[in-house]
């Protein structure tokens, strides 16, 4: 399986280059150079397996056994999903009025960015002890990103992470989820921005090639293929879940309602979808609707500033995998998609070719939800289900129960949660629901933190090139203290 830029101006790599790449050389970002496509025997096989075991035949797939051996990649997923809370790894709620939310946060930080992360770092930590290496891995985070990201790769000898989470713009716990990590490897920065913001010294810094090479960076953020890798697996696995009966042909349908910011997850269900999953998908997000203007009209242009909203992991304005969707639906047009994000890059503002744009609308639906509807959607299925729902969680179901209003459900509807709601208390208690907080986040408040300022007016690239210098010159340091 070989993995080709959706800019079309890059060398072929293989799993292990698209895995260390993060942008392709072109700007693009990495994609199968084709898809497998599934039966039905091979689906109706799939259906009576685990979350882990559906990883794993997806990874089978994706990475060549000349890579990585089906026995390790098979023990390096089981590594992976160790330290989560749930037996099942992912587990489905059945709760009243034909709701059903497939919950993806049972890993350490409690959001569905554990279950990628955790692979995408044994991967990395596979072919880096193999070969020897270091690799710096620079991390921008919304949220729940960075501290996934950490708690992957923590303590690890032959990683070190830098994480830029925007100061304010994130929850008190997920913030202190990151900076409570006082391992050596492990460098938070606090930027004064929010996270399109912070995006930027990132995206100057990986501009550098020499730069980059020189230092073995790496970036960890959604673009990565392996991590859309992983995420595909939430929407067999939901598939599975909710088809009401394998034995029919065709296949039924299952609605996945996807909440989203950076659209990593809408991708992955894209691509299991082109592989032949039977699923209908719908794009939910909040009042930064960039996405859902997309769908909608054909309108993929920044508004005029990202909005605080109660669901503040999917605060951002550039959905940076929509173009991993473009290059899908264009037929792997790379010549379209390159025009079309060389042209948002330039003037943030593209109207999509109408073939693209129908495409798009066939292939997704999409809302977008208010904070007045994510509270009402928090308060109603805990008065409904006594279950409560983290506001991301919400903003998919709360277009659930939209539909339901109107009519009953046609088809199994499945509802992707991303976090759970422990992590966003500020948001329970605005729904006039009571906080249910777990022993180990309310431990957070009393550990000892580490995070150095980026303050409006400092040179953020220049202090994140010295950093990450520094971390280069420590690696060199232990490298000759190893050869005496």
């Amino acid at each position: 399986m070989r993995y080709i830029s959706t800019r079309g101006m890059a060398p072929r790599v293989d799993f292990e280059g698209a895995l260390f790449s993060g942008y392709a050389p072109d700007g693009g970002l990495f994609m199968p150079e084709e898809l497998p496509q599934l039966s039905i025997e091979t689906l109706r096989q799939w259906s009576t397996l685990s979350y882990p075991g559906l990883v794993k035949e997806l990874c089978t797939l994706f990475i060549g056994p000349e890579l990585i051996p089906r026995d390790v990649l098979n023990g390096l997923i089981d590594q992976a999903f160790s330290r989560f809370r749930h037996r099942e790894v992912v587990h489905l709620s059945r709760l009243r009025n034909g709701l059903n939310v497939l919950e993806l946060w049972h890993g350490v930080t409690y959001a569905f960015k554990d279950l990628s992360l955790c692979c995408t770092a044994q991967f990395l930590q596979y072919f880096l002890e193999k070969k020897e290496k270091h690799v710096t891995v620079v991390v921008g985070t919304s949220g729940d990103t960075g501290s996934a990201a950490i708690e992957s790769v923590q303590g690890a000898k032959n990683m070190d992470i830098i994480v830029l989470l925007p100061k304010g713009h994130c929850t008190k716990i997920q913030e202190l989820q990151m900076t409570t990590v006082l391992r050596e490897n492990v460098h938070v920065f606090g930027v004064e921005g929010n996270s399109d913001e912070l995006d930027e010294p990132i995206k100057a810094v990986f501009a550098d090639v020499a730069f980059v090479k020189k230092h073995n960076l790496m970036s960890l953020n959604s673009i990565n293929w392996s991590r859309v890798l992983v995420q595909m697996a939430h929407h067999f696995f939901a598939y599975f879940q909710c088809a009401s009966s394998l034995d029919m042909d065709p296949l039924p349908l299952v609605e996945v309602v996807v909440p989203t910011g950076a659209a990593g997850n809408l991708a992955a269900g894209c691509i299991a979808q082109k592989m032949g999953l039977p699923i209908r998908l719908v794009v939910a997000v909040n009042r930064n609707d960039i996405i859902h203007r997309t769908v909608q009209q054909g309108d993929f242009s920044l508004s005029e500033a990202v909005e605080q909203t109660l669901a503040s992991a999917m605060d951002i304005q550039v959905p940076y995998n929509v173009e991993r969707i473009f290059w899908l639906l264009s037929g792997s047009n790379s010549q379209v998609t390159r025009a079309l994000m060389e042209q948002f890059e330039r003037t943030q503002s593209v109207s999509l070719p109408k073939e693209l744009h129908s495409k798009l609308s066939g292939a997704v639906t999409s809302e977008s939800v208010s904070d007045k509807a994510i509270t009402q959607t928090m308060a109603r299925c805990w008065e409904e289900n006594k279950y409560l729902l983290c506001p991301h969680s919400a903003v998919a179901v709360s277009y659930h129960y939209q539909q339901t209003e109107q009519q009953p459900p046609s088809l199994p509807r499945c509802c992707l949660a991303p976090a759970s709601a422990a992590k966003f208390p500020e948001a329970v208690l605005a729904a006039g629901l009571t906080p249910e907080t777990p022993a180990e986040i309310l431990a957070l408040e009393s550990k000892g933190t580490r995070c150095t300022p980026m303050r409006k007016g400092d040179d953020w690239t220049l202090m994140l090139r010295n950093t990450i210098e520094d971390i280069s010159c420590q690696q060199r340091g232990h490298f000759l203290n190893a050869l005496e």
